[in-house]
């Protein structure tokens, strides 16, 4: 026996298909968390930075420069990955931009990865949630690095407001006699990197300086966000 419908019933079918692939696709969109760091063609970001590199005790060099990134294209990977290659620009007076470097960020397993000089790093995993660790060289052949995440409602960097981010500690040490290492990065929902800390110091550990905290070596890096589009 042949089940006919009508044309009204055609269109109410086609009409709940239609509300629950929708709901689905913005459940997917709203609970993946991806929109901390979004990825598209031609996003960009600007960044102020400050960086001191340490020689030796009292040898020093600090400079202040810009930063701008952008995605520039975009590829498939051999497993199907979407790969968004990142352009990175470098000024001291925000007019003349010489080329920095190129790195690359995908998603994977609910992990944003971004790979710099072949060295990826798990940076974020999604969705965000806060007291969230987990391996950040687990995609690399270094060691055993453990990330821990901590979400704030508002967060403040460079004199602005940034709502709903994630702060990624990535190390947090200093014995006070031999090293210091902090580390970490924060992201802004809808607007992606908006700080990243770089702190990897040695200290003088001879007999006479021991325990004072005197720089032997090292490097300070610090980027904030100063726009973006």
């Amino acid at each position: 026996m042949r089940v006919y419908m009508s044309v009204l019933e055609i269109r109410w079918v086609f009409f709940l298909l239609l509300l629950i692939s929708c709901k689905d696709l913005d459940e997917a969109q709203i609970g993946s968390g991806t929109d901390y760091q979004p990825l598209g063609l031609g996003a960009v970001w600007e960044y102020k930075v400050l960086e001191t590199n340490y020689f030796g005790e009292s040898d020093q060099e600090t400079n202040q420069f810009f930063y701008k990134d952008s995605i520039a294209s975009q590829y498939f990977n051999e497993v199907g990955e979407q790969v968004f290659l990142v352009h990175r620009m470098r000024s001291d007076d925000r007019r003349a931009w010489g080329q920095d470097k190129v790195f690359a960020y995908r998603v994977s397993k609910n992990t944003l990865i971004r790979t710099v000089d072949n060295v990826a790093i798990a940076c974020l995993v999604f969705p965000p949630s806060d007291g969230q660790r987990w391996d950040g060289n687990i995609y690399s052949a270094l060691p055993e690095n453990i990330f821990s995440l901590e979400l704030y409602e508002k967060y403040p960097v460079g004199g602005q407001d940034f709502n709903m981010t994630a702060k990624v500690v990535q190390s947090e040490e200093d014995d006070r006699i031999t090293l210091r290492d902090n580390r970490f990065e924060v992201y802004a929902k809808g607007v992606g990197l908006v700080e990243s800390y770089y702190e990897v110091l040695s200290y003088c550990t001879r007999n006479d300086c021991v325990g004072e905290q005197i720089i032997s070596t090292g490097r300070f890096v610090h980027l904030e966000l100063i726009g973006h589009g």
